[in-house]
């Protein structure tokens, strides 16, 4: 659990601030859960200059409620949570400093979007909030607000956690918790996840993650090991101390963070991260009269497959299909072995190309279209999905026929920005297996928008 917060001051000596306003966004890690957000009366004067860069002035605050008042509030709604702010050195002193003058010692974990945007964000040109949110195209009001930068440091944080395949912010604060046997309420953790879509990671009491995997339906596939008799099951179970998951609101997406996460991550319950996807392929060559011929085969590593398949009869369905689509014939695609016209000839569903009585071009022409249409994209595209939420969308990137990463946007200018496209993208590994779930769900999905780039 994580608590996103922002403190404005009164400025002055250090140490000697007071605050004047707070916002604070409990965060699970998915979704607010609670907020709290309150101006405070700091009993002193505020500074001129903060006075210009806020807006808050001494006659606002007269009226409202001082820290003692509110404080017992602030100890129960960031109770057993990290947290999160940008400079979070600084809300974290002002903090424990007000509390301190109350004769309380308050300790809560941090984490500091400063010190993470540095580490996975190193390209950006500013890491102050203002900048840092800008050239990502996160949205921003009320800017030196307490409320409007805790809402930008909130999305920058979601961001962050996206782009963290290592999973280094979690593995962090997970290490950190006091390690001891389950209690009650891990015990009941599978009622705290989602019926949703997305990769859920198994961690054991050092953080690491021991098992990933995606699932249509998050909450059923884990009851599903908590269940299971099985040696490999059993063993899981024992090791489990914590299970986090993340929404990828479609399969695609899903898909493609398992396979890099799992490369990645290395998880030792997932013994099989390693293994092609796919076994057969879909290949070209040029028969003894010039006709291109598409035929299904295993896998041929020092061969470009137009396509891959999980079974050699997978590869041959789909060459029947596309036979049908584009008028292919059956004897130069090896699936007849007639000695003169296929049996579609002489049914009129074949031009005619394995008797000579269509042109090398013409056919060839029908062949290459067939190509085109079912082989990784070569232009610079973004395949959009669903989003995690209402309002999202998940865009795939492909440049020059590799892939390079996903993203999720609520804007349309962070989609039409290339700058910020390429800032909100987070990279992942383009490798045989993403091509081939990416062909793959292609094939399957015809009414998916893609968006030229």
């Amino acid at each position: 659990m994580y608590v996103v917060l922002d403190i404005e001051t009164t400025g002055g000596k250090y140490n000697e601030e007071g605050i004047t306003e707070i916002a604070i966004h409990k965060f699970d890690g998915h979704k607010v859960v609670d907020r709290f957000i309150s101006l405070i009366n700091p009993e002193k004067e505020i500074q001129p200059f903060v006075v210009n860069l806020t807006g808050i002035n001494n006659k606002m605050l007269r009226t409202a409620p001082k820290f003692y008042e509110v404080a017992k509030r602030i100890v129960e709604i960031t109770e057993d949570a990290v947290i999160v702010a940008h400079n979070a050195q600084f809300d974290y002193r002002i903090l424990r400093t007000e509390f301190r003058r109350l004769g309380y010692n308050f300790e809560r974990k941090t984490l500091c979007t400063v010190e993470l945007s540095k580490q996975l964000l190193p390209d950006a040109p500013s890491y102050s909030l203002g900048k840092l949110v800008r050239s990502l195209g996160i949205p921003v009001s009320d800017r030196h607000r307490a409320n409007g930068d805790a809402l930008a440091t909130l999305q920058l944080f979601k961001l962050l956690l996206s782009k963290d395949l290592d999973k280094t912010i979690l593995k962090n604060v997970l290490r950190n918790e006091t390690h001891g046997e389950l209690s009650p309420k891990q015990l009941d953790i599978v009622e705290s996840l989602p019926s949703e879509l997305g990769v859920f990671y198994i961690h054991n009491k050092d953080g690491d993650i021991i098992m990933l995997s995606k699932s249509n339906n998050i909450k059923k596939r884990i009851n599903q090991y908590f269940i299971n008799n099985g040696p490999k099951a059993r063993k899981i179970q024992k090791e489990t101390k914590r299970v986090t998951y993340e929404r990828t609101g479609n399969e695609l997406a899903a898909m493609l963070k398992e396979n890099s996460e799992l490369i990645r991550n290395k998880p030792k319950y997932n013994s099989n991260y390693k293994r092609r996807l796919f076994s057969h392929g879909l290949y070209q060559s040029i028969n003894e009269h010039g006709y291109l011929s598409l035929t299904a085969q295993k896998i041929d590593p020092k061969k470009n497959a137009i396509a891959t398949f999980n079974s050699l009869i997978g590869a041959e369905n789909f060459l029947h299909a596309i036979r049908d689509e584009f008028q292919l014939c059956n004897k130069v695609n090896g699936l007849s072995q007639a000695k003169k016209e296929c049996s579609y000839y002489t049914e009129s569903k074949c031009l005619g190309a394995c008797c000579k009585k269509e042109s090398v071009e013409s056919y060839n022409n029908r062949v290459k279209e067939c190509i085109k249409k079912y082989s990784i994209p070569t232009q610079d595209i973004l395949i959009l999905e669903k989003g995690r939420e209402t309002g999202e969308r998940c865009g795939i990137l492909i440049k020059n026929g590799n892939f390079k990463g996903l993203g999720y946007f609520s804007l349309n200018h962070q989609i039409n920005n290339a700058h910020i496209l390429e800032s909100v993208i987070t990279p992942m590994d383009n490798n045989d297996n993403t091509k081939h779930i990416i062909t793959s769900y292609l094939r399957k999905k015809r009414d998916i928008k893609i968006l030229e780039l």
